[in-house]
């Protein structure tokens, strides 16, 4: 069995649930760009942090995410950005991991990139020390979602999740937004080795009209370009189709 196959059975989170701090949010307009401000924390309840699988603690941020308000499709799109968008609370959207195949690392697994195998967050969350909001802390304390938050959700009453860094929404409506990247038949060349399981962000292709949205998690709805979290891979956008501020989030 690989290292990261164990890794997967080494730790198994049952920690109890936490308020570290009241969520503080503002959203506002500053001429051509919507602004959120926040401090990090969520509306709902985190994990505890630290726990034995993630030894960081959350901090009260000072957050801020700009975008247009009046998006405006570009003529090339962008992708390899690390934060990819932000909740209406203010709550960094991070899918992507620091981690990499590394048969040396600690579990498989080191911030070492020569590989090209990064590892997926969401094939194995509680590994990653991750909460029930699908949502951890990273070593500078910045609480940030990997996936969709249930409750995050339940308390907007609606199906916005936030914003993109185009200013574009994201939302999320599982039953008629669904993706179309899937997972790779056959097996990894070696190393790693071993069949496509979803251990890695390469073990997904983009299959078009497998689902309904297109590469980057996006669709027209009712004319407008629109992105949406799904359930599967990719979760979130992790490209843009809109014109980016490039300073979408600072810290203070």
């Amino acid at each position: 069995m690989s290292s990261f196959r164990l890794a997967a059975l080494l730790i198994v989170i049952n920690a109890p649930a936490t308020f570290a701090h009241d969520n503080a949010s503002n959203m506002e307009v500053r001429g051509d760009l919507t602004c959120i401000t926040s401090n990090g924390a969520p509306n709902h309840e985190m994990g505890q942090f630290p726990n034995p699988a993630n030894p960081n603690a959350f901090q009260v941020q000072n957050l801020e995410f700009c975008f247009p308000t009046t998006p405006q499709m570009a003529d090339t799109v962008t992708d390899n950005l690390m934060t990819v968008g932000v909740s209406v609370t203010g709550v960094p959207i991070r899918p992507y991991t620091a981690g990499y195949y590394d048969p040396n690392g600690r579990r498989g697994f080191s911030h070492d990139p020569a590989s090209g195998w990064r590892q997926q967050a969401m094939h194995d969350p509680r590994s990653l020390g991750m909460d029930d909001q699908n949502g951890h802390v990273d070593r500078s304390g910045l609480y940030h979602y990997h996936s969709v938050s249930n409750d995050l959700l339940a308390s907007q009453g609606g199906t916005l999740i936030g914003y993109a860094p185009d200013g574009f929404e994201i939302l999320y409506s599982p039953t008629t937004a669904t993706s179309s990247w899937q997972l790779k038949s056959g097996t990894r060349p070696t190393p790693p080795g071993e069949a496509y399981d979803g251990t890695f962000e390469e073990d997904f292709e983009y299959v078009a009209g497998s689902g309904t949205l297109d590469a980057c998690n996006g669709a027209l709805v009712n004319g407008t370009y629109t992105y949406f979290a799904t359930d599967t891979y990719p979760y979130f956008p992790r490209c843009f189709k809109g014109v980016v501020n490039q300073r979408f989030m600072t810290r203070n």
